[in-house]
């Protein structure tokens, strides 16, 4: 069979144009595959901090060996829920977490990329939330029970959901039952609000004070 060059009906015979291939490290934009979930930057973005673990990543001949997926995404083991914040830092400057995410969760995820100065910033936002925890005044609310002197036992032992016993007042007598007084008392007890707002009850009322005060004489 005669070998025909250039020309087959009619049409001319081109070499198959070579085949591209995507070069991560000449590349302005980096793929991750952060626990299954892909994330779409820039090299910029991921060398803003020298020292990090994502700078090493991006150099040219990298000091650390990275596997990729089969779509030349660079694979990190990490919680991607925690990457976005961590991503979104180096963009922007700015820590912003979902109400689902916690600091101490950004700070392992931080210390993990060994982004410094994103560490600096937790550790002095958990500083700063413990010692406004720390300093916050505790307070209680306070009731007055009145009850007989048989009532008292049963009254006291099944008191339950935080409430203590803070005094107790005898009133006197008040009726006379067979040949018996029967005593009566007034127990001021008190529970400890957290975080709440019950701001009528963050103080004990005049009556519960003037009872207080009259049980400490007796």
């Amino acid at each position: 069979m005669a070998e025909t060059h250039g020309e087959i009906s009619g049409h001319v015979c081109r070499p198959p144009a070579p085949v591209q291939t995507f070069n991560h490290r000449s590349s302005k934009w980096v793929r991750l595959n952060v626990g299954g979930t892909y994330f779409l930057t820039t090299r910029q973005t991921l060398c803003r901090d020298p020292k990090s673990f994502l700078f090493r990543l991006c150099q040219t001949e990298p000091d650390l060996d990275s596997d990729k997926d089969e779509s030349g995404a660079y694979l990190i083991d990490r919680d991607p829920m925690y990457f976005g914040p961590v991503l979104n830092y180096l963009r922007h400057g700015k820590l912003v977490l979902d109400k689902n995410l916690t600091e101490e969760g950004a700070l392992e995820e931080a210390e993990f990329y060994n982004i410094t100065s994103l560490i600096k910033l937790i550790k002095e936002k958990i500083s700063e939330r413990e010692a406004k925890t720390t300093h916050s005044p505790v307070k209680h609310v306070y009731r007055v029970l009145q009850c007989q002197e048989e009532e008292l036992t049963q009254m006291v032992s099944t008191m339950s959901d935080g409430w203590k016993f803070e005094q107790l007042v005898n009133i006197g007598s008040s009726y006379n039952y067979g040949n018996e007084d029967q005593a009566e008392f007034l127990c001021v007890v008190s529970k400890e609000l957290h975080n709440q707002s019950y701001s009528s009850y963050t103080q004990p009322s005049e009556k519960a004070k003037i009872l207080q005060e009259r049980g400490s004489r007796i």
